[in-house]
């Protein structure tokens, strides 16, 4: 199974990323996953559903810690051949 998960982390800063923008993309780059889209905005990653949700787990613990009041996300089911 393959998952995709978008998502962002609050509060936002217009100046510079704040670290616990920082510290979410890290995680998502540093992960085994097929791919990563990050973004001022938003961002993107998708693979395997063990990887992504591995991923999702250390995104919430780390981001929290990091300073992170408010992490959104959503998680797809990627049918064979998307992506």
């Amino acid at each position: 199974m393959r998952l995709r998960v978008e998502f962002t982390t609050e509060p936002f800063d217009l100046d510079e990323a704040p670290p616990h923008a920082l510290v979410a993309r890290e995680v998502v780059q540093t992960a085994p996953l097929d791919s990563v889209d990050v973004g001022p905005f938003g961002n993107t990653a998708e693979g395997r559903a063990e990887e992504v949700l591995a991923a999702v787990d250390a995104l919430l613990r780390k981001t929290l810690q990091a300073g992170a009041t408010r992490v959104s996300l959503q998680v797809n089911l990627v049918e064979e051949g998307e992506g």
